[in-house]
Order: structure tokens, then C-alpha cells, then sequence
């Protein structure tokens, strides 16, 4: 991918590469147990949140680019993050996850996010089979991949180790041919359909 920073319009929401001083608005969100009960790290410590941004400020600069870890702007307020990366470029497959500050949640503002995360990765992207993970018990999580069109494909056994614990997580994926014969989910939204909002 090109050097170039990466701005995605939503209707509500605007997905933007990660500048140093957004430290403190991560930090809100990223050392919240609530909001990290759910994820695979966390709650941050300030230095952890710093380490996070430093990395993720530092992606546009990489000549060949496979990952994007944005923030999640919605009014003009940094409110989350959403990446999504490639896993095979050879298979032309990746992933993608978000987080979101605890005050939106159940606004929509998630399954938008999503939605413009699948369409950078169908299109500029050029990937073709996208996954996500969640905890099992991520009900809000769950409703935000299905409504972006993504099929659940299973459940991974003993997956991840968080804490020092096995634990599992449910598989799902987005298929670039589903898209195309059902429409992107990214459409639905800009027309601004409620039904498609989490």
C-alpha cells in the first residue's frame, strides 16, 4: 500500500491513522476493565497505551503497508480503535478487530466502523476473505460482525492465552463474493438504513 494516511468517511463515523498526541483520548477507553473484559490484552497501563500509539502512528511510513490500526473519530472525539491486516497476501486473506469506548456503545457507531474496515479491505486492500474472533460470551460483538455480513464458522477451542488461562473464541469471515451478491454492508449505511445500526 502506498504511503499515503488513510481517511475513511462514515456517515457518523471518520476512521483516521493514529498522531502521538492521541496518548490521553486511548488511555480513557483502553485501561477501562469493562471495555477490555472481552479482549485479548488490557486494561492498559499508560505505558502500554503510549507503546500502542507509538506503533500504530508509525504504520503510514511503512513502505509496504498490510496493516491499519485507525481511530475511531465520531464528533470530532477519538472514541476507539479499528484495524484490519492482512494475513496472506498470497491468499489474499486478512483480519479485523475494534474497540470502543463504553459511552457509544449500542449507538451503531461499531458496526460502521466494521463496515468502512470491510470495504478498505475488499477494495484498496484487494483481499478477498476477511476474518474476525470474539469471546464467546461478546453478544455485542457478535451483532456487529452479522450485520456487516459475516458467517459465523465455528468455535475455536482453547484459541487465545489471556492471563495465563486458555480460552476460546468464535470464528467468523466475510467472503468478497458473498458482498458482491448481497451489496456491502458500507452501502447500507450511507443510505442510512436503522436497521443496519448495532
Amino acid at each position: 500500500m502506498a504511503r499515503d494516511g488513510i481517511l475513511l468517511h462514515g456517515p457518523r463515523v471518520t476512521l483516521r491513522d493514529f498522531r502521538a498526541d492521541d496518548v490521553d483520548a486511548v488511555h480513557a477507553f483502553a485501561s477501562d476493565p469493562v471495555v477490555t473484559q472481552w479482549s485479548t490484552w488490557g486494561p492498559n497501563t499508560l505505558s502500554d497505551t503510549r507503546s500502542f500509539v507509538a506503533d500504530a502512528a508509525a504504520e503510514p511510513a511503512s513502505p509496504a503497508r498490510t496493516g491499519f490500526t485507525l481511530a475511531v473519530l465520531f464528533q470530532d472525539r477519538l472514541v476507539g480503535t479499528a484495524a484490519v491486516w492482512t494475513t496472506s497476501a498470497s491468499d489474499r486473506n486478512g483480519e479485523l478487530g475494534y474497540t470502543l469506548a463504553r459511552g457509544v456503545w449500542g449507538s451503531g457507531l461499531a458496526t460502521e466502523a466494521a463496515a468502512l474496515l470491510l470495504g478498505h479491505a475488499f477494495g484498496p486492500m484487494g483481499l478477498v476473505r476477511v476474518e474476525a474472533t470474539c469471546h464467546p460470551g461478546n453478544a455485542g460483538s457478535v451483532r456487529v460482525l452479522e450485520k456487516n455480513g459475516f458467517t459465523f464458522e465455528g468455535r475455536l477451542r482453547e484459541h487465545r492465552l489471556v492471563g495465563g488461562k486458555r480460552r476460546d473464541s468464535l470464528l467468523f469471515a466475510a467472503l468478497l463474493s458473498d458482498r458482491e451478491l448481497s451489496g456491502p454492508a458500507a452501502d447500507k449505511l450511507a443510505a442510512g438504513s436503522p436497521a443496519s445500526l448495532a
